[in-house]
């Protein structure tokens, strides 16, 4: 299963950590890229908008981090996630969603770069504190608070804190 593929795959190095990057293709007949999630172009395009909306002032990283915990809501399968299974469900999801949508620079074009990252997430890249992370948000404060609506922070960069849902939640299994 590609949870199991998740975490057996889970490698430590240093941080911000790099953790594993699968196979990727891309038909060019339906149109699709697949990585650990399946995308059409739309999607990548969406799914970059969205990183840049939400984490672009910390940058490259900052956005990576945040798409890791995009696709994560894509692939886990508990709390308000079990019915998210594409980057259109994610990124409009109400309640629970992204608050950069409601935003104008969310519906800018997505720019070369941000589109890379986008596939680099797609493609299964993870990197600490988001690799198994559900939840981000900024404190506007110096320090990050330990919990966020029960889940553990994961840590921080950037503007933001990351915190991942309980291993006893099952959510990647």
């Amino acid at each position: 299963s590609t949870s199991l593929l998740f975490h057996s795959l889970t490698f430590i190095f240093s941080s911000p950590l790099f953790i594993f990057s699968p196979l990727r293709s891309y038909d060019e007949t339906r149109g699709d890229y697949m990585g650990v999630i399946q995308a059409t172009k739309k999607d990548i395009e969406l799914l970059a908008r969205l990183m840049r909306a939400e984490a672009g002032s910390d940058g490259d990283m900052g956005m990576l981090l945040v798409g890791n915990v995009c696709v994560n809501r894509i692939l886990a399968n508990c709390h308000d996630f079990k019915n998210i299974n594409t980057i259109p469900s994610m990124v409009y999801q109400s309640p629970g969603g992204f608050e950069a949508v409601q935003f104008d620079y969310f519906y800018q074009r997505a720019r070369d770069n941000e589109i890379r990252l986008a596939k680099r997430v797609i493609n299964g890249e993870r990197f600490e504190p988001a690799t198994t992370a559900l939840w981000f948000y900024d404190p506007f404060q110096a320090s990050c608070p330990a919990q966020f609506w029960g889940q553990w922070n994961s840590g921080r960069y950037g503007d933001h804190c990351f915190y991942i849902p309980l291993e006893s939640e099952h959510c990647y299994d």
